[in-house]
């Protein structure tokens, strides 16, 4: 005889707001909208006959059909993840899927996971290079590194690092143009400039018009080499062929071996800053709460007042 079930999806959404007395908490605690949890109730209601709450503004209480599925379900529910958690103890830690934008990953993120997975030898992460917005469910990503804080009103957001952007270039670029070592930008010749094409998803982020305009110098005629990335500037300059408006975040490792130095103090901003984004359900996963704590402890121990 086949078994009569309720849509399991509804059923776990009633669980968690049943225990937690709030739609909102059970949203926080499976990584969905309140408004999502509202439509899995009423979808179980509309199974059953019955209702299951009684909506007191902000409010909700247990009706006597809810408490009767409350005590039913509640236990079987726990049963199946008690059996679950005990056939998976022993199963290898899985992978865990970090997604991020493109020179972040490249220049910041990955070397920061290669020491994370040193000191961890169990630690294994499957880095996905995209752009924003990401579907965290079609996906199943853990967390995700983006630019900005409104791609994802529905997770968690926290701000990792604000970066800016700076006149740099190569040691041997300096000593092939001892006037620019004397004389700063002011000597720079247009054609040795070095500019990122951020992209048409791009709105706010500064270029060089903005930099001397800010500096108070005349903006040269032309623009010698522009490249698609912001990490390929870095590398060009480091390669000493010209000079870019580097974000310092993302030049700080050539810069604290040398590769890199810095032609002016005078920095701007980027538009929005970096953060760390993830599901609420997750937030219990070990090596998302590792990986979290880590990047989050890297980008403030290197921050430049």
């Amino acid at each position: 005889m086949p078994l009569t079930l309720p849509p399991l999806n509804s059923l776990r959404a009633f669980e968690a707001a049943a225990r937690t007395g709030s739609f909102v908490a059970a949203a926080e605690e499976l990584g969905v909208s309140p408004a999502a949890i509202s439509q899995h109730i009423r979808k179980l209601e509309d199974f059953l006959g019955k209702d299951m709450f009684l909506r007191l503004n902000n409010r909700i209480t247990l009706t006597d059909a809810g408490h009767a599925i409350q005590l039913g379900t509640a236990a079987a529910l726990l049963q199946i993840s008690d059996t679950t958690l005990d056939l998976t103890a022993d199963r290898p830690r899985s992978r865990l899927v970090i997604s991020s934008i493109e020179s972040v990953a490249e220049k910041w993120l990955l070397p920061r996971l290669v020491a994370l997975s040193r000191t961890e030898p169990d630690f294994r992460f499957d880095l996905r290079v995209e752009p924003d917005p990401v579907d965290f469910d079609r996906h199943n990503v853990d967390l995700r590194l983006s630019y900005g804080v409104g791609h994802y009103p529905d997770r968690r957001v926290q701000v990792l690092a604000r970066d800016v952007v700076q006149p740099m270039c190569s040691p041997a670029y300096l000593q092939r143009n001892p006037q620019v070592e004397v004389e700063g930008m002011a000597a720079v010749p247009g054609r040795d400039l070095l500019s990122t094409s951020w992209g048409p998803s791009f709105g706010s982020n500064p270029g060089w018009p903005s930099w001397f305009q800010r500096a108070g110098l005349p903006m040269p005629d032309m623009i010698g080499f522009q490249v698609g990335r912001s990490s390929l500037a870095i590398d060009l300059a480091r390669e000493g062929l010209g000079v870019a408006l580097a974000q310092r975040l993302l030049a700080e490792a050539d810069c604290a071996e040398g590769r890199l130095v810095a032609l002016s103090p005078l920095t701007l901003d980027l538009g929005h800053p970096y953060c760390l984004v993830h599901p609420h359900s997750k937030a219990k996963k070990r090596s998302l709460d590792l990986v979290f704590g880590w990047l989050l402890t890297s980008a403030h121990s290197h921050a430049t007042p």
